[in-house]
């Protein structure tokens, strides 16, 4: 059964850093799409970052340049390095996976979530 667990979220003052991670268990991670999503009080859940099998990625608009994914296929880990934070990036932060052969960035291509972490940006 696949599990995945997020952590290193917390409360920091804006254009700090924080790097998430996602530690994924039960399947075969090197071959599965990867995904950020996050979602605000009253927002839909959004797309932040997707990285496919050959670690190709893809970002929204709004973190591009500030963001980055990344996967370690050894540790069965993704990342999100998460730099100059804004108040408008709180949210509860969650990464998914699935198996595909095209990696959607939508939230509706993922069909396995984490439980999230929480990150909230203070002006």
């Amino acid at each position: 059964q696949v599990h995945l667990v997020e952590s290193g979220g917390g409360s920091v003052q804006a254009g700090e850093s924080l790097r998430l991670s996602c530690a994924a268990s039960g399947y075969g991670f090197p071959g599965y799409c990867l995904g950020w999503f996050r979602q605000a009080p009253g927002n839909e859940r959004e797309g932040v970052a997707t990285i496919d099998p050959y670690s190709r990625t893809s970002y929204a608009d709004s973190v591009k340049g500030r963001f980055t994914i990344s996967r370690d296929n050894t540790k069965n880990t993704l990342y999100l390095q998460m730099n100059s934070l804004k108040p408008e990036d709180t949210a509860m932060y969650y990464c998914a996976t699935d198996a595909r052969a095209y990696c959607g960035t939508g939230r509706y291509d993922y069909r396995t979530w984490g439980q999230g972490t929480q990150v909230t940006v203070s002006s």
